[in-house]
């Protein structure tokens, strides 16, 4: 793709998010203190998300746009994190293109039927992903409703100055893909593991698909406002390192090439122009054999779970490569002592890498204290500093 600059008025090229804590860190620079967010911070852990979200099915939530950009604040106001991240879910530009799927509670994404097999596939990925930008509208919506908040939230502060970045969001090919072949959920995505070995040809082209797809999705959240893109590849710790390499790697660079082409003009320190890229971030569960493929799909920083220590991570990955992570969330509902402790050894960690963003190694639970998520941004902003 030809380079793309972003407009004068993204928070990004207004100078609004390009010094903040959060985007610091994912260019690998320091700032005054670590930067934190947490995966899944907007949702069930929060009363106001409850109370929001009475009568109103996920997906529904997702494509409101005034209701998804109040659920992306509600933790940025109540926790004073250092991001928001937008909510969404990932099958929701499968739900844009037409595919039959809703999120069952208590279950995940169902969908009308699997696509296990190379006809199930053929029908499938007839339909053009360039159909998302016609039914993207929502999307767009709800993310320039959310930076305009974020830019005048008093707490916007807290992240070093300027406006509160929003981080965009999409699942990883490989997800996707784990969901579509089982036609749901499943423990092992044995449907999909056998469909990339039994039928290659179908596999590169469901990948092929979806990756084209999900990019499309992050762009849109991208030129809508979102100052950083996060891919989250739930189920890749399934998969060993050959057949990630092999079978799912090319997929996810080729879905976050759809962001690595825009740009944005901004001033050094010493008010000399310069061109910067989109920061991206990559994260998947149970990756620590990946890491490095994983970064090596071209991102600027690699999340990590909370079975891999930051300092271990950063062997795996390269000295130079910025880290996110890895609270255990299970660490959230402890006694207080303990997760101090544990904060802080996550951070003295996270020290080995040239940045370092604070978060959990996955999302936060829905029975968590909301208190509790909001001491630990208190004292990762005091010991991080």
């Amino acid at each position: 793709m030809s380079r793309v600059i972003l407009s004068p008025q993204h928070p990004l090229s207004a100078g609004l998010t390009g010094d903040s804590r959060l985007i610091r860190a994912y260019r690998g620079e320091p700032s005054d203190t670590t930067p934190v967010w947490f995966m899944r911070q907007a949702g069930r852990s929060l009363p106001e998300y409850r109370e929001l979200r009475v009568g109103t099915r996920m997906l529904d939530a997702c494509l409101d746009p005034a209701l998804a950009s109040e659920i992306t604040l509600q933790p940025v106001r109540r926790h004073h994190v250092d991001a928001g991240i937008f909510f969404s879910d990932i099958v929701v530009p499968l739900k844009l293109v037409g595919v039959d799927v809703e999120i069952q509670p208590g279950r995940g994404p169902v969908f009308g039927r699997g696509y296990a097999d190379a006809a199930a596939v053929a029908e499938l990925t007839s339909v053009d992903p360039a159909r998302l930008e016609e039914a993207s509208a929502p999307i767009t919506e709800a993310v320039r409703r959310t930076i305009a908040e974020l830019g005048e939230t008093p707490e916007s502060g807290a992240t070093g100055g300027g406006a509160t970045p929003l981080i965009g969001f999409a699942g990883a090919p490989f997800t996707l893909a784990a969901y579509l072949a089982e036609g749901g959920p499943s423990k092992d995505h044995l449907a999909a593991r056998t469909l990339m070995h039994a039928d290659p040809g179908a596999w590169r082209a469901l990948m092929d698909w979806t990756a084209e797809l999900t990019g499309r999705f992050l762009r849109t959240q991208v030129l809508a406002g979102a100052s950083a893109a996060q891919l989250f590849d739930s189920w890749a710790g399934a998969l060993s390192l050959a057949d990630y390499e092999a079978h799912v790697a090319p997929a996810s660079a080729k879905a976050l090439s759809f962001v690595h082409d825009l740009e944005y003009e901004t001033t050094d320190a010493a008010g000399a122009a310069l061109t910067r890229s989109v920061p991206v971030v990559h994260f998947g569960v149970g990756t620590g054999e990946l890491l490095g493929a994983m970064h090596g799909i071209g991102v600027d920083t690699v999340g990590v779970d909370y079975r891999v220590p930051l300092d271990v991570a950063a062997q795996r990955v390269g000295a130079d490569v910025p880290l996110q992570g890895n609270l255990d969330p299970a660490l959230l509902a402890a006694p207080w002592p303990v997760l101090e402790a544990a904060v802080r050894d996550v951070l003295a960690r996270g020290a080995v890498a040239p940045a370092h963003v604070f978060n959990l190694g996955h999302g936060v639970p829905p029975e968590t204290d909301p208190t509790v998520l909001t001491r630990v941004v208190e004292l990762v902003h005091e010991a991080g500093a």
